[in-house]
């Protein structure tokens, strides 16, 4: 019967073929589901080569292409193209070379057990012999590295880290067990550090297990570095300026924090006869010209009084600034204007807005005040810079649409002296972020000149509508500024009592503490009210504040334990261990800070610490503030806000290990420590060995030969022209030194 039923269906004039029609379509839908769900699954993976940044080179020496790739190696050929003046460097590879001017590296054949070892960088100072070759034959920068906009993340200001601690551990249990580690530390150290990363709350993967795709660094690629070529040349930052513009424009810089998509693979040169700094604190009253010296500046120096130019040095006379009749009496007039403002012990943190001539840092820096100056992208005359030069914190940023990378009531005072800021423009949304960054109960301290009636009414009516208390209000006649100071209320209770609910109240899942790429909120965040709420009390006065924690930190023992842990470390080894000049050390920058920790322990040293806390690890950085710390926000498959050439010792803990899989090319943050660190600095990177190994080579552009005699017993130095290595056999210490006196 059914067979008899399907042949009266196939005798229809439309039967057999509609289904043979219908199948061969659901064949084909097939076929395309399953095509699309292959190809979007491959985008998942991670590269295991940096095929794409080496630079080719025809016969004639000719850039083939402008992106910086890498290529195989070649037996018995490491040496630079001839006829170009791009620097070459081997990523990790190991040079068997033993002539030409190369030297092959020794190892201890122990060192591969070990799971963790230190590695300390020194960029070493040079003699500029190439400056002139390096600045006239500087390549251009890749194409591929076009301003784009950066990635973006959530409301919450966090990017999710893609590759877990508890993963990390399995892949380490599978390759067996872990030795011991003869490193620096002892058993007890690394047990410590090891709790801490497991404890301090990182975020948890729920959903599938990714797939090992390789090591951070390969080992056989091959790189070859170019000069970057840009408009703001050697003080190019990445993010913040312009690359290439197709008309003349009266800035360079974007209006907003702008990175393009690829970092940038080339290296910033140094000014024609850039020297190193002059030492702490010799640098507070007088800098090098030469290494900051721009047009710009140079015609700004000649309308000021308070910076002067003598011979090779830029002077900073005492007691001369920006404000007339000398920073001191500014300063006093503040203090009489308000005595609870007790500069030192109940003011210790200051976020000063502009940075002018830094005098009024200086000032107060001998006070045990410890303020960032926040560097606007308009400044074109780069007094940032000069701050850097003269050993004074400083960031540069943006302030227009998004929030400052800090989270909220951390500045005990914020000042804006001589301030021509427009804060009532945008709804005072200007205003409104600089209320959600300081502390409730905080000062907020505003100088400025000649004030129009109109901008003053509009100003105090938005002064009134979130309700800062007018604590003083006097122009100084010596000065000729009006000095106003603010304060921030320290309860809700008073935002009830306002007549017009302008601005308004944030919503309930507002995070307050959301910096990273979150625009800025026409809104007024709540102040903490519970006890176990940060904000709700001031800390104690410094420095007891360093060392004692208030009830609403949960993480107290955590805190104590990796504050003990990096001070058993910085005092057995960085102090004494390894070779590092203290005396030329004053700008610090630790690149993967939890609490604190390596900061505090350097506290008695003459130095200052940017605590960088990543994107895509717990935010702790508030506690870093509520201990008398200067921190920020920062996501490392990005360029930092700063100029080139800004810090004397970086140290980055972990940070690569934590990164694996994050950033698309993981080389280019060697390329931004190597634009930030100073001629002459150093580098420490602590993280496992499978990092480490292959890392060693990562920034050596150009073998020279050279061997160190000053070295530690039992270690084998190797200097470079760019980056030099230093392998201590008896502790399984890496050390790179930098120097620029065959490239520059």
């Amino acid at each position: 019967m059914a067979v008899a039923r399907f042949f009266r269906r196939v005798k229809r004039p439309y039967g057999l073929w509609a289904k043979l029609i219908t199948v061969a379509l659901l064949g084909l839908c097939f076929i395309f589901v399953w095509s699309t769900f292959l190809s979007s699954s491959s985008v998942a993976t991670q590269r295991s080569s940096f095929s794409d940044i080496k630079e080719n080179f025809l016969a004639d020496g000719k850039v083939k292409d402008s992106r910086a790739r890498p290529k195989k190696r070649e037996s018995g050929r490491n040496e630079a193209p001839k006829g170009d003046d791009t620097v070459q460097s081997i990523l990790g590879g190991k040079d068997k070379n033993k002539g030409g001017g190369h030297v092959s590296h020794q190892k201890n054949h122990n060192a591969g057990k070990k799971d963790k070892k230190d590695t300390v960088i020194q960029k070493a100072e040079g003699t500029g012999q190439k400056t002139d070759l390096v600045i006239s034959n500087a390549t251009l920068v890749s194409e591929a590295s076009n301003n784009e906009e950066p990635q973006k993340v959530g409301d919450q200001g966090q990017i999710k880290q893609e590759v877990e601690d508890a993963e990390e551990e399995d892949e380490e249990e599978n390759e067996g067990v872990i030795e011991k580690d003869n490193d620096l530390n002892d058993s007890e150290d690394q047990e410590t550090e090891e709790k801490m990363e497991g404890e301090i709350g990182e975020p948890k993967n729920t959903g599938k297990n990714e797939k090992n795709v390789g090591p951070v660094f390969d080992s056989r690629a091959q790189y070859t570095w170019k000069l970057c070529n840009v408009r703001s040349k050697y003080n190019y930052i990445p993010c913040i300026d312009v690359e290439h513009a197709t008309k003349k424009l009266q800035s360079y810089r974007h209006r907003e924090r702008s990175c393009p998509r690829i970092p940038p693979m080339c290296l910033v040169t140094v000014p024609r006869g850039y020297q190193s700094p002059l030492h702490w604190s010799e640098s507070k009253s007088k800098i090098l010209y030469g290494n900051v010296a721009h047009p710009k500046l140079a015609a700004f120096i000649k309308t000021r009084s308070w910076m002067i130019e003598s011979e090779q040095y830029l002077t900073f006379p005492q007691d001369q600034s920006e404000f007339k009749g000398g920073v001191l009496n500014y300063i006093e007039s503040i203090d009489e204007m308000v005595p609870d403002i007790e500069w030192g012990k109940n003011i210790r943190i200051v976020l000063d807005i502009g940075c002018t001539d830094s005098s009024f840092v200086a000032s107060l820096l001998e006070k045990e005040v410890l303020t960032l100056s926040l560097g606007l992208k308009d400044d074109l005359v780069d007094l940032a810079q000069v701050a850097l030069e003269r050993g004074f914190p400083a960031v540069v940023s943006p302030f227009g649409a998004r929030r400052l990378p800090f989270p909220s009531g951390v500045f005990d005072a914020i000042h804006c002296g001589g301030c021509g800021i427009p804060w009532e423009s945008n709804g005072g949304k200007l205003l409104l972020e600089m209320n959600r960054i300081l502390r409730p109960g905080g000062y907020f301290i505003l100088s400025t000149k000649h004030e129009k009636i109109e901008e003053e009414e509009a100003l105090s009516s938005l002064m009134a509508s979130i309700c800062w208390n007018i604590l003083a209000h006097k122009v100084d006649e010596i000065s000729e500024l009006g000095v106003k100071i603010y304060q921030k209320p320290e309860s809700n209770g008073i935002y009830e009592l306002r007549r017009k609910k302008t601005p308004p109240i944030c919503k309930e899942g507002e995070n307050p503490d959301a910096a990273w790429y979150v625009p800025m909120k026409t809104c007024l965040h709540t102040i903490p009210a519970a006890i176990e709420q940060r904000g709700t009390e001031w800390p104690d006065e410094w420095p007891k504040r360093l060392e004692t924690f208030p009830d609403w930190l949960s993480d107290r023992e955590k805190v104590v334990a990796e504050t003990e842990h990096w001070k058993a470390i910085v005092n057995k080894s960085y102090l004494n261990g390894m070779g590092i000049d203290w005396s030329s050390v004053r700008n610090v920058m630790d690149m993967k800070s939890i609490y604190g920790g390596f900061a505090a322990a350097l506290s008695p040293q003459k130095v200052w610490v940017m605590n960088v806390v990543p994107v895509n690890a717990p935010d702790t950085l508030a506690i870093i503030y509520e201990r008398g710390l200067l921190g920020i926000y920062h996501d490392w498959c990005e360029s930092f806000g700063t100029y080139p050439r800004s810090y004397d010792l970086l140290h980055a803990d972990h940070l690569f290990s934590r990164l694996k899989n994050r950033c698309k090319e993981p080389v280019g943050i060697i390329v931004e420590m190597d634009r930030i660190l100073r001629p002459g600095g150093w580098a420490i990177i602590r993280d496992k060995v499978a990092i480490l190994d292959p890392l060693e080579l990562s920034s050596s552009f150009h073998h020279t030969g050279n061997r160190d005699s000053t070295a530690s017993p039992g270690a084998v130095v190797y200097a470079v022209s760019i980056w030099c290595i230093q392998y201590g056999m008896y502790i399984g210490l890496l050390v790179l030194l930098k120097e620029t006196k065959d490239i520059f």
